[in-house]
């Protein structure tokens, strides 16, 4: 590899649609400048994806497929392994970076070089690849991140550093982050790594850890990441229905108690109410009746209808 010493690890944990992960991986390749390394860590079976690397023959470009399928998490933590410089992106695969997404995250990074998270600016596009503004992202950037939002379909929360109770706070409230952008430092995370026992609230634990070990999180409102965001399907709305919930409601509860040992009663209290996630099961509970499915539907009442007591 020519140029200067990589300082951005740009991890994709990789399972699914070809196309969608060979546009991502074109995208990273589009990038302004040379400090950054790109590894692909595929958890899935397809047969032509391997072939398609290796004719890729850049030396920019790493890949690797896990022996067995890790799932979401078993990759995630696997990506970290895989990381060696100064800072490392857990990108998805289906999403798209912008050229300008590293001159962004640099210059967050020459203000606050010890940030532990930088979440640029996010510009939320559909399957197609179209801007759009779903319900979760219109709340999302009008009413739980810090700021005034910019241009529709956007998200951009910031400028500015947060950190301590009151970042608590606004994340439990509503979690604006978009966890695909963020751009972490790798020492910070991968000493905590991300629960091997939740499946879909893992980023949002791991945030929390940061913060309550005193981590700060730099916000950076330029656009430089299109996030893609699927229509919810009739299996992930069915998967949402059951365990997501359960998870989430232990993960509030867990949270609430570390956050009264930390000293951060407001924060605990916010935990444990977690209105924006009991009001995000609401919105789901007149399409789980249209399915006829009756035991999602009584599930996402109970979630919504009752908040998360303290652990006795």
């Amino acid at each position: 590899m020519t140029g200067p010493t990589p300082q951005f690890d740009i991890m994709m944990p990789y399972y699914g649609d070809v196309g969608m992960m060979q546009d991502a991986v074109r995208s990273v390749l589009a990038l302004d400048g040379d400090d950054w390394r790109l590894t692909v860590v595929d958890d899935g079976t397809e047969p032509d994806v391997p072939g398609w690397f290796e004719q890729l023959a850049d030396p920019r470009v790493r890949y690797f497929r896990n022996e067995r399928n890790l799932g979401v998490t078993g990759n995630f933590n696997r990506c970290l392994e895989l990381a060696d410089f100064d800072h490392v992106v857990l990108m998805g695969c289906d999403d798209l970076m912008h050229p300008n997404y590293l001159r962004v995250v640099r210059g967050a990074l020459a203000s606050t070089p010890d940030a532990a998270m930088v979440q640029p600016g996010v510009l939320v596009i559909d399957g197609s690849g179209k801007p759009a503004d779903s319900l979760v992202d219109s709340v999302k950037r009008r009413i739980y991140a810090p700021k005034e939002q910019g241009t529709e379909g956007s998200a951009e929360p910031g400028p500015g550093e947060l950190h301590g109770e009151e970042l608590a706070v606004s994340l439990l409230r509503g979690n604006w982050l978009y966890f695909p952008a963020i751009c972490w430092r790798t020492d910070a995370v991968r000493e905590r790594g991300f629960r091997e026992d939740l499946k879909v609230i893992q980023d949002l634990a791991l945030v929390m850890e940061l913060v309550v070990a005193g981590e700060r999180l730099t916000v950076a409102g330029e656009v430089c990441f299109s996030y893609r965001r699927h229509a919810l399907s009739e299996s992930s709305a069915q998967a949402f229905s059951g365990d997501r919930f359960a998870e989430a409601r232990r993960f509030f509860l867990e949270t609430a108690d570390l956050l009264d040992r930390q000293g951060w009663p407001r924060a605990a209290a916010v935990a444990r109410r977690h209105l924006s996630t009991r009001l995000h099961a609401l919105t789901l509970l007149p399409g789980a009746v249209r399915r006829g499915n009756s035991t999602g539907a009584g599930t996402l009442l109970r979630f919504a209808a009752l908040p998360a007591r303290r652990n006795s």
